[in-house]
């Protein structure tokens, strides 16, 4: 806002002189900035040269009204909210106005209660609107052209270490609770690998039945087993020279990870039906939200495969551990709801923020982003507040907030784990880290140097 004492600027505009020195004085003894215009015209000029949160402007005035006001503001400012100071005869068109765009209105001869209850009332609004836009804005530099988001210590973190890892020819496997985007995490080690221009296949082995996995992964010859009329290629064959994805690699069984050990180890594998190998140059990404060395003590699944998968592996965090990233999360949702369900919403209420952001959100990534495009599906207006937001959300489980430090870890290394958690959680403010740390913010400074 462009003011010599940081607070908030209002632009008033009214061709009676009276009336806008009236209301400048009212809104002057509530500490706001006020500029004045005398009508529509110069108040675009005032516009354009200013950062004007919000306008309040009469309805009726020569050369350009309040409406045609309204909509060159939207024109040349789209964040300005729009206040309409009305007669009793024109509350119709006051209401059209608000159609239009306008914030609300105020009727003649107004109080000082109602004028400055709706016009902090826009400012909140328009700093509703502002600091979503510099969310999003925010979520484009994060992205930066991926489909990872993520700001906090953690996620940045291991999204380094994918990057790093991605060039290589490394099996690697992703771990993590379901709904927390692993699959997210292997589309992106693909496209940043030099595999990137070659075929990625995904199979989702919980989701083929065990008699036929087998054969989706490798293929089968003509009169392999009953309904096989000709042959096919596997997905391992179609992934020739590019990458291949495992989903669920924890739900295979016996004899389809025998194969699946053969192809890690030496390449190569038959057709069901064959005894003709197949070489296969292949990168493997497997996922899993199950626990693979419990399951290898259980029997249930081979010692050597899982080192084979485990060469390089990803723990990616759940949303719970990621405060941080739950709104930039929320608007990247927001834009692909509005964009599938044809909608404009711009944000949300700060109810809805803090209701989101204290949520534990068990069903992760998912779960967030199923509640949002319901919100969007049920929202009236333009913003999202907390009476559509699920029950659960609202009542349910609060985030706890967690780390885990190994055994043998530094004194210096747990402080700043611990240091920078506790800055993700407050989403790095670090005077309030300060306070939950019981140390002084300067030393936040300091160690983070």
């Amino acid at each position: 806002m462009d003011s010599l004492n940081n607070n908030p600027t209002i632009l008033v505009v009214d061709d009676e002189p009276e009336l806008c020195q009236a209301l400048s004085r009212l809104l002057q003894r509530s500490d706001y900035n006020v500029l004045t215009a005398g009508d529509g015209e110069e108040a675009i000029e005032v516009l354009r040269d200013n950062d004007i949160p919000v306008v309040l402007t009469d309805l009726m005035m020569p050369r350009m009204g309040g409406v045609e006001l309204l909509k060159a503001a939207k024109v040349v400012s789209p964040a300005t909210e729009v206040v309409i100071v009305t007669g009793h005869g024109t509350v119709e068109t006051a209401v059209e106005a608000m159609k239009e765009g306008a914030y609300d209105f105020i009727e003649k001869p107004f109080t000082k209660a109602i004028t400055l209850n709706t016009v902090r009332k826009a400012f909140e609004k328009h700093m509703l609107l502002a600091e979503n836009i510099k969310l999003r804005k925010l979520l484009e530099e994060i992205q930066g052209g991926d489909d990872i988001i993520g700001k906090s210590e953690i996620m940045r973190r291991v999204i380094e270490t994918a990057k790093q890892v991605s060039r290589s020819s490394a099996t690697i496997l992703l771990l993590g609770e379901s709904g927390t985007g692993k699959e997210v995490f292997a589309n992106s080690i693909h496209r940043w690998s030099d595999r990137a221009e070659r075929t990625m296949v995904k199979v989702n082995c919980a989701a083929i039945p065990e008699s036929l996995l087998e054969a989706e992964l490798f293929g089968y010859e003509k009169g392999a087993f009953t309904g096989a009329v000709g042959r096919r290629e596997g997905r391992f064959e179609a992934a020739h020279g590019g990458t291949i994805f495992l989903d669920e690699v924890g739900e295979m069984d016996n004899s389809v990870q025998v194969k699946l050990l053969r192809v890690l180890q030496e390449g190569v594998f038959e057709r069901l039906g064959s005894n003709k190998p197949i070489e296969v140059d292949v990168r493997v990404l497997a996922a899993t939200n199950s626990n693979l060395e419990q399951r290898v003590e259980d029997g249930t699944f081979r010692e050597d495969l899982f080192y084979r998968l485990n060469v390089i592996s990803l723990d990616i965090p759940p949303l719970r551990l990621r405060s941080g990233d739950t709104i930039l999360m929320a608007n990247f949702f927001l834009k692909l709801a509005n964009e599938k369900n044809k909608k404009s919403v711009t944000g949300f209420t700060r109810a809805a923020i803090e209701s989101l952001r204290n949520y534990s959100w068990p069903g992760n990534v998912r779960e967030l982003e199923n509640c949002i495009e319901r919100a969007v599906v049920l929202c009236k207006g333009d913003t999202i507040d907390i009476d559509i937001l699920p029950a659960n959300v609202l009542s349910g489980r609060k985030r706890t907030e967690e780390i885990t430090i190994q055994v043998g870890t530094s004194l210096r290394d747990a402080e700043m784990q611990l240091l920078q958690a506790t800055l993700d959680s407050c989403d790095s403010d670090k005077e309030l880290a300060a306070k939950i740390l019981g140390i002084a913010s300067r030393t936040i400074y300091r160690k983070l140097k």
